[in-house]
């Protein structure tokens, strides 16, 4: 008889910061632009997604990283961070208060298609609702149209723009808002 393993979704702890950096090595630069240089992804990578950081990350009392595991192998993660930057274009596009922002949310791609990002995405949704947030906005590349396909069904709809520094370039995302 085959068992079947179920999905669990918990908070991620300090134990978890290599395999979060191993995955997120993996799947951001499934999210980049095809214009992205290797070279710009793997400082990006070096700088924001490495074990080290995660460990703080993880520690960081205004970010919540959930971790979708089966059978001990983690598929994916989200990370959440509270509150809404000074940023001036994000301000006018998240006018709800207080907001939570999915700032990452990742699943490997052999998971694709599994229900994992889904599976997040709800525990990231039931997150902010317990921590009374009024939102949960992202921001997401204007070119990502997969990406954006998946957060409308979730209830995401574009809000505004913003910019992000990717190396030396500078790329267009939308910023995307649901209530909580």
């Amino acid at each position: 008889m085959e068992r079947r393993l179920t999905l669990q979704i918990d908070t991620a702890t300090t134990e978890l910061a290599d395999a979060l950096a191993e995955v997120a090595a993996r799947t951001f630069p499934l999210a980049c632009p095809p214009s992205s240089t290797s070279e710009d992804i793997d400082a990006f990578i070096a700088e924001n997604l490495s074990a080290d950081r995660f460990a703080r990350y993880l520690t960081d009392p205004d970010r919540t990283v959930l971790a979708a595991r089966r059978d001990g192998r983690i598929l994916g993660y989200a990370m959440t961070v509270r509150g809404v930057p000074d940023d001036p274009d994000v301000q006018r596009a998240v006018p709800l208060r207080p907001a939570i922002e999915l700032s990452k949310m990742y699943v490997l791609p052999d998971c694709h298609g599994a229900g994992v990002s889904a599976a997040l995405m709800d525990a990231v949704v039931r997150y902010a609702s317990a921590q009374h947030a009024a939102c949960v906005w992202l921001g997401v590349n204007q070119q990502n149209r997969r990406a954006q396909r998946f957060y409308g069904k979730h209830g995401f709809e574009v809000a505004g723009t913003k910019t992000f520094h990717l190396g030396a370039e500078i790329e267009h995302d939308y910023v995307m808002v649901r209530p909580a």
